[in-house]
């Protein structure tokens, strides 16, 4: 049996640190830029100078903070994004490659966060007292579409998908999901080992097109059972309805936070000058109010993220019987993703949305006790 690698365990609570770090410093450049547009006449002279139709004034005012953003926090996004994980022996990938993934996803999100926040205002506008309802709803419709349409349209801008050559996997991985009574149009692989070393696999897509897709750096290392093992867990979710529950979740959620903006937008418009709710120019206080929302809701979230996730564990152990197996997979995963096997308390219960290693480790050991 596969066992934790002391001085790869050592790397990663040193990796761990360092990344929690960097997300303290990305949190508090973003409140600084956030509170600098709200405390400053920035905001309003940036909506000034779009002397446009006020599609076109949002459209161009989220896409130039966005790209400031962009440019302010370049540098924490290379030193966390390419600097750090090769240094820890996580990334391959090259300076160019980095490079044109960044672009490439830069300019999907400026596409998707500028079209969202030009509707949006549009209900602002349009809808006074229930834009907060018609935007949940209409995000919640956006996800499940983006969801849908993620392993043919988003992954390939990615990475290569293809069909997986090992027949005789393919199969075993079709035979596991129907067992779970899951439906799959096949099984896929992508070229993971192309810029990373880490291991991963996941069920993709909705309905007509939901797939198994394995990271080939997984075909490399694991063995056809311990692949088993790892889709189990995936299908585990799907059996549970997790998409579903996640993303009544996240409409609940959003439904909150919109409404909680909605009413500080009212209270607080006339005490900054803004013209409104509507008014662009607001837009940071909306900011303020949907992050502060967020920040103080992570926490639960992680912890509903970790019961879910436990949950699909205890799948996988039932749908294959294989408790060894599970605990080799785990080991072998904490290995090469370089993940620490057992955090301290707060740091699982403030930034875990995955058990950690030892808890995944400990229920196959139960597992397997009540199974005898």
């Amino acid at each position: 049996m596969a066992e934790l690698d002391s001085e790869r365990q050592e790397k990663a609570r040193d990796y761990a640190r360092m990344m929690r770090h960097l997300s303290f410093f990305g949190l508090g450049l973003s409140a600084l830029f956030v509170l600098v547009l709200l405390l400053t006449p920035l905001s309003t002279g940036l909506r000034d100078l779009l002397g446009l139709p006020q599609p076109l004034r949002v459209a161009l005012y989220f896409a130039t903070l966005m790209l400031c953003f962009g440019i302010v926090s370049a540098p924490l996004s290379f030193y966390g994004g390419l600097v750090l994980p090769r240094r820890f022996g996580l990334l391959r990938q090259s300076l160019r490659g980095w490079l044109l993934d960044g672009v490439k996803a830069g300019v999907l999100g400026l596409l998707l966060g500028v079209g969202v926040m030009v509707f949006v205002y549009w209900l602002l506008a349009s809808f006074p007292e229930l834009w907060w309802l018609l935007a949940a709803a209409f995000l919640i419709l956006l996800t499940a579409v983006l969801t849908n349409l993620a392993p043919i349209t988003i992954v390939p801008l990615f990475y290569r998908m293809t069909p997986l050559a090992d027949a005789s996997l393919g199969e075993r991985l079709v035979r596991l999901a129907e067992r779970a009574g899951t439906r799959v149009v096949g099984v896929f692989t992508i070229n993971l080992s192309s810029k990373a070393t880490t291991g991963n696999a996941a069920l993709m897509g909705l309905g007509n097109t939901r797939r198994i897709v394995l990271g080939d750096t997984l075909l490399e290392r694991y063995s056809p059972e311990e692949i088993e093992v790892i889709v189990a867990h995936e299908l585990g979710h799907h059996v549970h309805r997790d998409i579903a529950r996640l993303m009544a979740l996240q409409a609940v959620a959003m439904l909150t936070g919109f409404y909680l903006a909605h009413l500080v937008l009212k209270v607080s418009v006339p005490y900054f000058g803004f013209n409104g709710i509507s008014d662009v120019a607001a837009f940071p206080l909306f900011a303020t109010v949907l992050g502060g929302f967020a920040l103080l809701l992570e926490p639960l979230s992680n912890a509903y993220s970790r019961y879910l996730e436990g949950a699909a564990d205890e799948y996988a152990l039932t749908l294959t019987d294989n408790p060894r197996g599970f605990t080799t997979v785990m080991t072998k995963l904490t290995n090469q993703n370089l993940s620490e096997a057992q955090p301290g308390r707060w740091v699982e219960l403030l930034f875990y949305n995955h058990p950690p290693y030892f808890r995944r480790v400990a229920r196959a050991r139960r597992y397997e006790e009540g199974a005898r």
